[in-house]
């Protein structure tokens, strides 16, 4: 690989470096200052010095050959509505080109990381370093792979990133309408397999991986992880206005649903009309949404004074343990940094807070109630008592993570944590380091420094809490 480009960096502490998810987040703040660097950069990672014959997108450079969660769509169409609403108009060109390449790449995945054929994604690690109970990107012990909740869903909200740009695309060229059609049927497959494959654990109300070895007794992985929480991020509400203005997709769309229950039941809410007449696209439905959110929302769980945890703090009493081949393989909750060796140990994904996965979850629960409305409610926190619709919870988990840069009541930002002098000497205590993650209990920063690229998303938050 050549690469003798201007590249938006992960950070100052490896640096040099590029992450293809990385910079699909960087992407979304960019845009808010520089529309045209965010779709650039886009734009060079699908090159054809880049991206692979077969698809592939390169993870990073110094291995090309793992698999980061395809999220360059879903940066592609968010950059594409920043600049419409800051600009008056969107840059379709950009919109296509990046469609195009994303074809391949999707292409891809369907080809490579479904194993079976059943739609239930593999992946590897998929960013998420030392999240499982071992190395998800190597061999497992005893053979077979790992059925991923977390790689379906990302397959999932691919598809619905996907279907929402061809939809885009058919507005000026009805050419499009039969893509959109394509990606609608892959959904529905993925979100039927996300929720009948064993993925879904009924009694505990959450997603799990799965370890499935041939001949042998599938083992549920019950891990309570943000690899449960990932299923949300696959929705989309659907304007009635804007589904009818497509009348071949529409048509196909209600085809489907009527001749295909055996696909559609059990999916989200085909059928039922929302908020002013809105379809919902999406894995979970309503009573799936509660059952995971009771757990999401729960102080003993997920729920941080800063965000949402990577890992369940239930885990930090009580580890997940698993036996298997003659090994024990334990997981922990371990809130700041890692003390397993897993991918070199230097990223920890057993508790701490992360800007990205953290953006997506608000931005999920915000399409949630553009369909399901002020009438759905969750306790926040769970048990409290207390009410909150979905808008209302996006915007307490936006609160809590830039909470983790503001100055609390007393004067101090939890992002420095314990140190005097980062708090108090004028020198230091208005120059904010981004860091990689942060301290699930207390907010400090926590892994590379000073300047992490995405968790710049706070950015974004704080400019829509501000209108």
């Amino acid at each position: 690989l050549y690469n003798a480009d201007i590249l938006s960096m992960p950070d100052k502490w490896e640096y040099p470096w590029f992450a293809a998810w990385d910079l699909a987040f960087h992407a979304v703040p960019l845009a808010l200052v520089d529309a045209d660097f965010a779709k650039e950069q886009l734009l060079l990672i699908l090159r054809e010095w880049y991206m692979h014959p077969n698809g592939q997108i390169p993870a990073y450079e110094w291995a090309f050959g793992d698999v980061n969660p395809p999220v360059l769509a879903w940066a592609a169409w968010r950059v594409y509505k920043i600049e419409m609403k800051r600009r008056g108009q969107g840059d379709r060109g950009f919109l296509k080109r990046v469609f195009h390449k994303l074809l391949l790449n999707f292409t891809w995945w369907v080809n490579r990381k479904d194993t079976e054929g059943r739609n239930v994604f593999q992946g590897g690690f998929l960013g998420l370093d030392n999240i499982g109970v071992f190395d998800r990107s190597k061999p497992l012990p005893g053979g077979g792979h790992l059925e991923q909740s977390d790689g379906t869903s990302w397959m999932a909200m691919y598809s619905l990133n996907l279907l929402a740009i061809a939809l885009e695309l058919a507005r000026e060229e009805p050419e499009y309408e039969d893509v959109a059609s394509k990606f609608w049927e892959h959904f529905v497959h993925i979100a039927r397999a996300m929720n009948t494959m064993g993925l879904w654990d009924e009694e505990d109300g959450f997603f799990y991986d799965v370890l499935h070895r041939p001949g042998r007794e599938d083992v549920c992985l019950k891990i309570r992880s943000m690899v449960g929480l990932i299923p949300l991020f696959a929705v989309e509400a659907i304007e009635s206005d804007r589904l009818q203005s497509f009348r071949g997709f529409a048509r196909r769309l209600e085809w489907f649903i009527d001749n295909r229950p055996d696909l559609t039941e059990g999916v989200a809410c085909m059928r039922t009309r929302g908020r002013s007449e809105r379809r919902l696209f999406a894995v979970v439905d309503p009573d799936k949404l509660r059952r995971v959110l009771r757990r999401l929302l729960d102080e003993r769980e997920f729920l941080s004074p800063y965000g949402i945890r990577a890992l369940s703090a239930v885990h930090r009493e009580k580890p997940y343990v698993l036996d298997l081949e003659g090994h024990t393989y334990s997981v922990a909750y371990e809130p700041a940094e890692s003390s397993s060796g897993l991918f070199g140990g230097n990223s920890n994904w057993r508790g701490p807070i992360w800007f990205p996965v953290n953006y997506l979850l608000i931005e999920s629960l915000q399409k949630f109630h553009h369909y399901l409305g002020d009438s759905f409610q969750v306790e926040l926190p769970t048990g409290s008592g207390k009410l909150f619709t979905l808008a209302g919870v996006a915007a307490e988990l936006s609160r809590r993570l830039s909470a983790i840069f503001l100055r609390d009541e007393r004067g101090r930002r939890p992002v420095f944590g314990p140190e005097e002098k980062l708090q108090t000497d004028p020198n230091f205590r208005d120059y904010l380091p981004f860091h990689e993650y942060f301290n699930g209990d207390d907010g400090s920063g926590a892994g590379a420094s000073h300047q992490t690229g995405w968790t710049g998303l706070v950015a974004k938050l704080l400019q829509q809490s501000g209108e």
